[in-house]
């Protein structure tokens, strides 16, 4: 379900559905069901720098379609609440977790609980008039928040991940004294993936609240040079990092490219090495969800960012991530001890 959270609110981003609702409320509440209702609704849209800047001629149809989405989006997480906090509530009660697990449970609970907030407090950047007193501003969210809040979804989504590698498959046992160097060294190259995997995708947040996707729309070049003029456009030059589309896109090919390489190079590596089968075959399922990574990425771009593909771009993200997780999970025990146990 939280996989399909951040599938969702990729799709929500995409179809610039996010602003269409304009208040929240803890608990939800059901959808307008009269015309009346609607315009209602529709009025307090109306008041919305993205309704005066971007969408003063949006029919009533076209709004119902962007307000669904969002609306979709918040329910989806309230469902994640509600299916996560009862039964975990009924299962502490009854004494069914280790302390370990509570630990894991609580962390999540807390996590799960600030999510809704920093959605919400992501969306008011987007409301603020005082956010777009500028002749070139773009009513939308602020990319900070929105990478913020897609990360917080990232880390809550890994750490069920993990507990649930855990529980349901506990990781693979090694004979300490069997273990190589060069088997300690693919563990380590495996943890720099998932941590790679992990940074590339939280750039792309930033691509998708600059909208970054949508300027140098060839590759490898941008237009037709290797490193495009406007890199470092802004002063200063840190704010290039976060604020320029142009770096920001830059960065993020970067990235998604030496991921690509560190994906591929434990491909290689699983295959040279005496490994469990499976561990070769999560490394191989991640260095071949690499390369489709990088392809779904660079045809987003080359198709000035159609939402199907943009948001297949956006699940596979998650999905290396997901596998780098299985792998390094699977090789968690894959490490010379500094003194073996007698």
């Amino acid at each position: 379900m939280c996989f399909g959270a951040v599938m969702l609110g990729g799709v929500t981003r995409l179809t610039e559905s996010g602003l269409s609702m304009t208040d929240w409320k803890l608990l939800g509440r059901p959808p307008p069901r009269t015309q009346d209702e609607w315009m209602v609704e529709l009025d307090k849209y109306k008041l919305s720098p993205e309704y005066k800047y971007k969408n003063f001629d949006i029919t009533m149809d076209q709004f119902k379609f962007i307000w669904y989405m969002e609306y979709g989006h918040r329910m989806w997480g309230r469902t994640i609440g509600a299916v996560f906090y009862i039964p975990a509530g009924i299962m502490w009660a009854r004494g069914m977790f280790s302390p370990a697990i509570k630990k894991r449970v609580a962390f999540a609970g807390v996590l799960l609980a600030c999510q809704g907030l920093l959605g919400w407090y992501m969306v008011k950047s987007g409301l603020d008039h005082n956010n777009f007193l500028g002749p070139s501003d773009v009513p939308r969210v602020s990319q900070y928040r929105l990478a913020a809040h897609l990360s917080s979804a990232v880390v809550l989504y890994s750490a069920l991940f993990w507990s649930a590698k855990d529980i349901l498959r506990p990781a693979l046992q090694f004979d300490p004294s069997k273990i190589t160097p060069q088997l300690a060294s693919f563990r380590k190259l495996v943890i720099s993936s998932k941590g790679l995997a992990f940074i590339t995708l939280v750039s792309g947040a930033f691509v998708a609240g600059l909208d970054a996707g949508l300027v140098y729309n060839s590759f490898p070049k941008f237009a037709d040079r290797w490193i495009p003029e406007d890199i470092l456009a802004q002063s200063p030059t840190l704010r290039n990092f976060t604020e320029n589309p142009t770096t920001v896109q830059f960065d993020h090919r970067v990235l998604g490219t030496t991921t690509l390489a560190l994906l591929s190079a434990v491909a290689v590596q699983a295959a040279r090495l005496p490994l469990p089968t499976r561990i070769q075959y999560a490394a191989f399922a991640l260095g071949t969800m690499g390369w489709i990574q990088v392809g779904l990425g660079i045809s987003t771009l080359l198709l000035y960012v159609p939402v199907p593909v943009a948001a297949a771009h956006q699940s596979g993200a998650l999905v290396t991530l997901s596998l780098a997780m299985w792998l390094a999970h699977e090789a968690k025990f894959l490490k010379v001890l500094k003194k073996l146990p007698k």
